[in-house]
């Protein structure tokens, strides 16, 4: 039986303050995308609303239900809270996920090409997840994540379906998928690294993606990435992983850490052009 692909981009997670995913949902409206809700992820920590893509591919519109200080100090709920991967984060974009599989280990496929790669990247076993839809649905997945020591945020997580993938990303009824700003998918998604750990992570992630860059300097690395309906949007969405060329990216890369810097998105002719911010990101219309 033939491997997954490890290279097929599923979502792209933006974070905002807690209670926050009705604002945000009203700043992504203005800035022209059709916002769906979506529902209270298991456990109760986080809630999200989400916006999907032409190209299959979604935005993860996430905040945490209440902030750290809800919770008593050492109650299991605080660990919890303060035990999740984007519990330190700043707002903005903050991760992503490749579509992952409910049946075959991810990771174990992964650190299996890393050990013959001989690269650092290393993932953990996957656990479950799931959210409440608000119409009562219950989603079911199995995640796959780097280990927090080897660059989760840079390298993707993969999320695995158990319950149909319609149910996650609602793209049955076309019109959830039609935006005002006549965003079609994803261009590319930037990643800013130290100049130090850029051949690391060059290698990191051709473990994850399974093969080489298509373009590759000494100051940045691209891969071709696939989407589940790669075909409507024109175009197959970039992963770019680069060092700061600019002032601001330097100083980004300063005060955030590691991560994505800004997500491009493939604009219908004639609509939206340039940059914008998310108010926490950064937006290329393309």
């Amino acid at each position: 039986m033939s491997s997954p692909s490890t290279k097929t981009l599923d979502h792209i997670v933006h974070l905002t303050p807690p209670g926050s995913v009705n604002e945000v949902s009203r700043q992504f409206r203005d800035l022209g995308f059709h916002v769906l809700p979506g529902g209270t992820h298991a456990g109760g920590l986080t809630e999200n609303a989400i916006v999907v893509l032409q190209d299959g591919a979604y935005l993860e519109l996430i905040s945490f239900t209440h902030p750290a200080s809800h919770y008593p100090p050492g109650s299991p709920e605080r660990q919890k809270r303060d035990a999740n991967p984007w519990a330190s984060k700043d707002p903005g974009w903050i991760d992503y996920a490749f579509l992952g599989s409910s049946s075959t280990s991810i990771s174990e496929l992964i650190n299996a090409r890393a050990k013959k790669d001989k690269s650092k990247i290393r993932y953990d076993p996957e656990v479950d997840g799931g959210r409440e839809r608000n119409d009562g649905k219950v989603l079911k997945w199995r995640i796959s994540a780097p280990s927090q020591d080897t660059g989760r945020g840079v390298a993707p997580f993969f999320c695995g379906d158990v319950t149909p993938r319609e149910w996650r990303v609602p793209l049955d009824l076309p019109s959830n998928a039609e935006h005002p700003s006549g965003v079609l998918g994803i261009a590319y998604i930037r990643i800013l690294v130290e100049d130090s750990d850029l051949s690391d992570m060059k290698a990191n992630m051709t473990s994850v993606v399974g093969r080489s860059p298509v373009f590759n300097t000494s100051r940045r690395a691209t891969w071709v990435l696939d989407t589940p309906r790669t075909d409507v949007a024109g175009g197959k969405p970039r992963l770019i992983i680069s060092v700061p060329e600019t002032a601001n990216e330097r100083w980004t890369l300063r005060e955030r850490g590691e991560g994505i810097y800004e997500v491009a998105f493939l604009v219908r002719s004639g609509m939206k052009a340039g940059q914008a911010w998310t108010p926490y990101g950064k937006i290329v219309w393309l």
